[in-house]
């Protein structure tokens, strides 16, 4: 890269949430409450399925995994955020930014590779019981989990590579709490046409390919079950699908809000808002609704918070 295409910024201004000093406080006792719910409840979701044999099924193999990946998501933004507000500062630097940017990208492809892995997981448990164990074997389940990160890495390192090839002139203020690509796109003094051109295809196809599967896979498990005869039988079905649903409903809900709508519509309040929603309130979520009506999970979760306790 030529000296006069680098970037004159050094740092960047991270704006965060409010400028109002006492919504500030608030906003970081909640969000400081909400990151510790989030890794102590995904925190526990790992224990609970890592010491206790009964779980040692690809179902909860790739739940102990997005609970990883949700865990480290929220840790991309939220301690910067917090670290800030404590010491009265709002910067963050340059090689931080992108740092930040690139895990940021890694772990959304993760949640984003991981809930369609999991509706595969679905599909074959309820249209093919019987062959269950052999289409979904400990090979299988552990090329899909390294696949999923092999592929979000190298989308990530991909925009970042082109990011950092961007030039930053005077403007460094980021209206967000954290580097994300919108905004540090709409502070570049260079061509970024290269970089929105991936956005909406190759980053489209990342997002909307897994969406789509999960998708025609629920499409699948609808068909399988209906044709159960016993109602109690549709619904024990449907009630093993009904978190993930849910968790793929808040995710794609909001990813799509933010990335996929037209320039026109955006503003960077709207735009701030969805986020929280999938960086911090899905993450802090998933552990509850992955584990209100499951009984096994409970179980677990029981035995560990016991051993925690005693």
């Amino acid at each position: 890269m030529n000296r006069e295409n680098q970037s004159s910024v050094s740092e960047f201004l991270l704006l965060g949430l409010s400028r109002k000093p006492q919504q500030q406080q608030l906003l970081f006792v909640l969000f400081l409450g909400m990151y510790l719910a989030t890794v102590l409840g995904n925190l526990l979701i790992i224990l609970a399925i890592s010491t206790d044999s009964r779980l040692h099924t690809p179902m909860y193999f790739f739940l102990c995994n997005l609970s990883f990946v949700d865990g480290c998501f929220s840790s991309t933004s939220i301690p910067k955020m917090l670290t800030n507000h404590i010491l009265g500062i709002q910067t963050i630097s340059y090689p931080g930014c992108l740092t930040q940017m690139y895990f940021f990208i890694v772990f959304t492809d993760m949640d984003n590779f991981l809930l369609a892995v999991m509706a595969y997981d679905r599909f074959v448990a309820i249209s093919h019981p019987l062959h269950y164990s052999t289409k979904m074997s400990h090979q299988l389940c552990a090329l899909l989990v390294t696949g999923s990160w092999v592929m979000s890495n190298l989308n990530s390192l991909l925009h970042t590579l082109l990011m950092a090839r961007l030039s930053f002139c005077a403007n460094n203020i980021i209206p967000h709490f954290f580097c994300d690509i919108g905004p540090l796109l709409k502070l570049s003094c260079s061509d970024t046409q290269l970089n929105e051109m991936l956005i909406v295809t190759e980053g489209a196809l990342i997002m909307m390919i897994p969406l789509v599967y999960i998708l025609a896979s629920y499409i699948h498990i609808t068909c399988a079950v209906l044709r159960v005869p016993s109602t109690k039988g549709k619904w024990k079905a449907f009630s093993t699908c009904g978190s993930h649903l849910t968790a793929v409903s808040l995710f794609y809900g909001t990813i799509i809000a933010v990335y996929f709508n037209p320039s026109s519509s955006h503003s960077a309040e709207k735009d701030t808002a969805a986020t929280v929603l999938y960086t911090v309130v899905t993450p802090m979520l998933n552990p509850f609704i992955y584990s209100l009506r499951n009984r096994d999970l409970k179980g677990a979760l029981r035995k560990v918070m016991g051993r925690t306790c005693s």
